[in-house]
């Protein structure tokens, strides 16, 4: 993680020449080992934007659920052996979720179509609810839209973190965000915006894995109540600004 803040313009010439090669690119590896997409075509775009902006930062499509740290032997380019040989083989999909089975999306579209069907939002949270979700180490997408509910009616105080790039935030970041610091620029962000310590506060990402490594970090520099949203912003059902 660098200290300098660099921001990709989704708008400009370069970025949109570089997506379409990715496109081709991640068109390619479905081919080449009988995968398909995610049902949910914002997963599936989400990642190409990822790899596209990584490919003109760094050079290489690194995955864009992890940090890129400049260690050749952590740093996973898609696609990655961990998603090649563990997870799409015992999950049905890739970390970041563009690559599937055929099996996980007919699975997968299946369960999306019964929850757009049934879901219901639960009754309002009580304020000692509210404080015993924001203490937990993760929370998942109900549990975040109820926090959300909560704190406008000032039952509960934290902020919520965006730890993507620049460009992912302007695509479309969830309703209620509060700061946005970048994990490539992630130390030199933080001292800007000027987070308390002692204040809660909720991290999203794409899908969980770099808020995760984020909440571990900010834990390490004394933070003392940092949330995950498990699955990120990829798995949020709340309203979105786009």
């Amino acid at each position: 993680m660098s200290g300098t803040v660099t921001k990709i313009d989704m708008n400009s010439e370069e970025f949109k020449v570089a997506l379409e090669k990715t496109v081709k690119f991640t068109d390619k590896v479905l081919k080449q080992f009988n995968f398909v997409y995610n049902p949910d075509a914002e997963v599936n775009e989400g990642v190409q934007m990822g790899l596209a902006r990584n490919k003109l930062m760094h050079g290489k499509r690194y995955c864009p659920c992890f940090f890129v740290t400049g260690n050749k032997e952590e740093d996973r380019i898609c696609p990655c052996p961990p998603a090649l040989e563990l997870e799409i083989p015992k999950d049905g999909k890739c970390h970041c979720g563009i690559f599937c089975t055929p099996e996980y999306a007919i699975a997968q579209k299946a369960e999306e179509e019964l929850e757009a069907v049934s879901h219901e939002h639960s009754r309002g949270l009580t304020k000692d609810e509210a404080n015993m979700l924001i203490s937990k180490a993760n929370i998942d997408s109900d549990e975040l839209m109820s926090l959300l509910e909560a704190r406008e009616l000032g039952m509960v105080k934290f902020k919520l973190v965006d730890v993507r790039e620049h460009m992912e935030y302007q695509n479309g970041h969830i309703l209620g965000v509060d700061a946005l610091v970048p994990t490539s620029s992630f130390y030199a962000t933080l001292d800007e915006v000027n987070l308390d310590t002692d204040e809660s506060m909720i991290l999203y990402c794409h899908v969980g894995g770099r808020s995760a490594q984020c909440q571990m970090i900010l834990k390490d520099r004394g933070f003392k109540n940092v949330v995950n949203l498990a699955h990120g912003i990829a798995g949020y059902h709340g309203e979105v600004v786009r």
